[in-house]
């Protein structure tokens, strides 16, 4: 009968966590050695797993009213029609410009003694005893000294910047008039993808007349910008190394 060393199972169970965890992932990453990464096919958004409607606070809705020989009608946003998206599967362009930067610094000092005495000298008769039994009971009673000081510091530096652009189309139209926009852009070059990703709110009002927006005015803004492909997979550390990180409590 086989006996294994406690380094040598526990090496075992971390591979075979690890080996479980990469799963499919290793499976395809197989498979597509020497292969460019595929490009995620054009489909409908509201129809992909895990979408869910927008739902915001709407107020009541207003009835339209016309008014005879007039050309205006109540509600409207403007006298001539123009080609802003304003329905479902209308498109429109996001300008994201997004610029970030942060300097924080934070430091706290605390220190902080106690003396108590009480100032009894002599508990009992202690002084009339001699031997061990003067040593049993104290001289002096409720005395304590203590001490206590902390010192923290932290400081925070971050810059960061994005510019670009990234068509969207219209995927919900709220009660109030406000649109939901979700976007998703792709560029392959030679084994390496870029994706842009874009969703929020938009207020129609805010859509220019060239049918653009700024990723500033969007809502509930949800900006995603990354990568898939050789390069982005050397960044990353190895699966075993990803669980050791996680099992291992130093």
């Amino acid at each position: 009968m086989f006996q294994f060393h406690r380094p040598f199972a526990t090496g075992a169970a971390l591979l075979t966590v690890g080996l479980a965890a990469s799963g499919c992932s290793s499976i395809d990453r197989l498979a597509s050695i020497g292969e460019k990464p595929a490009l995620t096919a054009i489909e409908n958004p509201t129809t992909q797993p895990g979408y869910k409607p927008v739902q915001m606070p709407m107020p009541k809705p207003e009835v339209a009213s016309y008014n005879a020989n007039s050309l205006w009608r109540s509600g409207s946003r403007a006298f001539f029609k123009d080609q802003r998206a304003r329905q479902i599967g209308d498109i429109l362009t996001v300008t994201v410009n997004f610029t970030d930067k942060a300097n924080i610094a934070n430091e706290t000092q605390r220190s902080r003694t106690n003396t108590e005495n009480s100032g009894i000298t002599d508990f009992a008769g202690s002084k009339l005893l001699t031997g061990s039994a003067a040593s049993v009971l104290p001289g002096r009673l409720l005395t304590a000294d203590g001490s206590s000081s902390s010192d923290g510091k932290g400081s925070v530096a971050r810059q960061e910047a994005l510019q670009t652009s990234v068509a969207a189309v219209v995927t919900q139209l709220l009660p109030n008039g406000n649109l939901v926009v979700e976007g998703k852009q792709e560029i392959r070059v030679n084994y390496e993808i870029r994706e842009l990703i874009v969703a929020g709110i938009v207020r129609p009002e805010d859509i220019q007349s060239d049918n653009t927006i700024d990723s500033a005015k969007i809502a509930q803004a949800r900006i995603a910008y990354g990568g898939r492909g050789q390069i982005s997979d050397v960044q990353q550390p190895r699966y075993g190394q990803q669980v050791m990180d996680v099992l291992l409590p130093f």
